[in-house]
């Protein structure tokens, strides 16, 4: 670990980001800012303002805040992949509608590409939900005669910890993948070369950890061993009781890890550096080193940020 990777953060910023197509967004307060590198070998920046409903009434408050974040996250992060996509020139972009596209088109016009959005995000949603909250309720059913109620939310946590590192070392193989780790780890390291207070430049974030606290892989992982604690105490031994309380309690789990790692994000602490080890070992495998022109990517979407909410 270099020495920049040591010193203490001397500016705070919310400004977070998500690695996409050939590309970096970052997100302010209330916009985003996305550079993607077109086929030409150019950087196409797009600017918009972050909607959703993490604005509105009670998703202003601790933990429902945590929810919005998460469904918004879900909703606009779907779309800012699938137009990257399209500005980097992917094959699979301008691959012909099927004939149900084509008929969704034909009766809805402009309306199909957010159908189709909402539709990726809620097939997401119930695979996600069953590979990581049913399938570990599933096989833990089967220890039920071995260990006490109160132990069956320890072993589906385990199973789902394990399944998660699983799919986690399986998607980091695939070619198209490691690219997109690799913007990943260029914007933590843009991100951390601002916040150490430096000028955001190629050279200074090089040296710059592509490990951050903030990271939605630390986010997950928060998930899952927040989800282990709660069940403990929501203790039932037939089956379908303890899938129906698992789904149910979801938001509720992604609004408490919300808190966690934002808490997390401002603090320099001994106990958050403990709780923050376990995500900063699964970002190894989540974001590898970028080479220069991912990084002045990066830069440009973080500078697209600042130009509009200078912090």
């Amino acid at each position: 670990m270099s020495n920049l990777d040591k010193d203490k953060k001397v500016r705070q910023t919310s400004i977070g980001g998500q690695a996409v197509i050939e590309g970096v967004m970052m997100r302010g307060k209330k916009m985003y800012a996305m550079a993607v590198r077109n086929p030409e070998g150019g950087i196409t920046i797009e600017k918009n303002q972050w909607g959703g409903i993490g604005s509105k009434g009670i998703f202003k408050v601790p933990i429902f805040r945590g929810i919005a974040a998460f469904v918004d996250s879900l909703i606009t992060g779907t779309k800012i992949l699938m137009h990257s996509a399209e500005i980097a020139g992917e094959d699979w972009a301008e691959e012909e509608l099927s004939p149900f596209e084509k008929f969704l088109q034909d009766k809805l016009g402009d309306k199909v590409n957010d159908i189709l959005i909402y539709f990726s995000v809620t097939l997401s949603l119930i695979l996600g939900m069953g590979m990581f909250f049913v399938l570990p309720v599933w096989l833990g059913n089967f220890t039920k005669d071995l260990v006490p109620v109160w132990a069956l939310g320890i072993v589906e946590g385990l199973l789902r910890i394990g399944i998660f590192l699983a799919y986690l070392f399986l998607i980091s193989r695939m070619k198209e993948i490691k690219r997109v780790f690799e913007y990943h780890g260029a914007e933590h390291k843009t991100i951390n070369c601002f916040e150490s207070g430096l000028d955001l430049t190629v050279e200074n974030v090089k040296p710059c950890s592509r490990l951050h606290k903030r990271c939605g892989t630390s986010f997950l992982l928060f998930v899952m061993v927040i989800s282990m604690i709660v069940f403990f105490f929501v203790r039932t031994d037939t089956l379908i009781l303890r899938l129906v309380s698992r789904i149910l309690l979801v938001p509720f789990i992604a609004g408490i890890s919300y808190e966690v790692i934002r808490w997390a994000g401002k603090s320099e602490s001994r106990i958050v550096a403990a709780i923050s080890y376990p995500g900063f070992c699964l970002q190894k495998i989540t974001t590898a080193e970028p080479d220069e022109s991912q990084i002045e990517t990066a830069i440009a979407a973080m500078k697209g940020v600042l130009e509009d909410e200078g912090e």
